[in-house]
């Protein structure tokens, strides 16, 4: 009776040690021996819960896709508002951060894992889903103006800019360390791509809201 929490702990710590490895050194560079190593546990005990690397991702995957899932629940109770495409991105960019060695590695990931390559997707065009439905009731409360060619083309630029930011700040400087601010300047520039569009207090409280994140 007393082996069954012992073991299941072990599983979280090997999930847990993982996610912090990956988001660390990118995925790519990091092996089981590795994490077995940094837990002080042997190989055998790893591959007791998790048969390969790959098992392991996508046990994390499946937890960063039941939280993005919840975030990209858009409101529906009344028409959103700008705030709510900050909360929106907030919380998605939280997401991203999580988990971010999933975005960093995203090519390489999904290149060689078909589950991961599905659900991605699955993911991605609920960005683009989300990102419309908050824009078309910014229409239609008079808070923004753009057709709905315009609304669709500005969800999926939103959904290219916050899938591939990271991606973007570590090209851009390699040897920077990514930190919470370059998540912040990655919501600004989400947010910016729908600044044109904006009328009115939107607009103003746009350029306000703004000021929390253009911090250098």
């Amino acid at each position: 009776m007393s082996e069954k929490k012992p073991k299941r702990r072990t599983r979280e710590r090997i999930l847990e040690t993982s996610l912090t490895l990956f988001n660390e050194f990118g995925e790519p560079n990091v092996t089981t021996q590795l994490i077995s190593d940094e837990m002080g546990i042997s190989p055998g005990n790893l591959y007791y819960h998790f048969h390969n690397k790959d098992e392991i991702i996508e046990s994390l995957f499946a937890d960063f896709e039941r939280g993005i899932e919840e975030t990209l629940a858009a409101p529906a109770r009344r028409p959103p508002n700008v705030e709510d495409i900050w909360l929106f991105l907030h919380l998605v960019f939280e997401g991203i951060w999580q988990y971010r060695f999933l975005y960093r590695d995203i090519n390489e990931l999904l290149s060689r894992n078909r589950i991961l390559e599905t659900h991605f997707k699955r993911i991605v065009a609920h960005k683009v889903h989300t990102a419309a439905v908050i824009c078309r009731g910014l229409v239609s409360t008079g808070d923004m103006r753009a057709s709905p060619a315009e609304i669709q083309a500005l969800a999926i630029n939103m959904t290219v800019v916050a899938t591939y930011w990271l991606s973007f700040e570590f090209v851009s400087d390699p040897r920077k360390k990514i930190d919470g601010k370059s998540l912040a300047r990655g919501a600004f520039q989400v947010m910016a791509l729908a600044a044109p569009y904006l009328t009115g207090h939107s607009r103003e409280l746009f350029v306000e809201l703004s000021k929390n994140y253009l911090t250098d």
